[in-house]
């Protein structure tokens, strides 16, 4: 009778939480190499020219928009998952 289960409430969270690290730690990778590949690192005189801090900065940024789709996804959507996507 309205009772709820809290080891389903807790579980969910634990799979919404690695839902939302997979993502952000992806989505951090992706950006990095992105900005990498952009910033013409991989030319000698790229090297020279792009700080790896602020290719790592510009990253985490993207990563912090992330974060924030996958909270707004949980208010949105389904509460165990990070995703917009109906029934993921």
């Amino acid at each position: 009778m309205g009772f709820t289960d809290h080891r389903s409430t807790a579980a969910g969270a634990g799979r919404y939480a690695l839902d939302l690290f997979e993502r952000v730690a992806a989505t951090f990778v992706q950006a990095f190499l992105g900005a990498l590949v952009a910033g013409g690192w991989f030319d000698i005189d790229g090297i020279r020219d792009l700080s790896i801090v602020q290719t790592a900065g510009v990253a985490g940024i993207v990563a912090v928009l992330a974060v924030v789709k996958g909270v707004v996804a949980k208010v949105v959507a389904d509460r165990n998952s990070a995703s917009l996507a109906p029934g993921v």
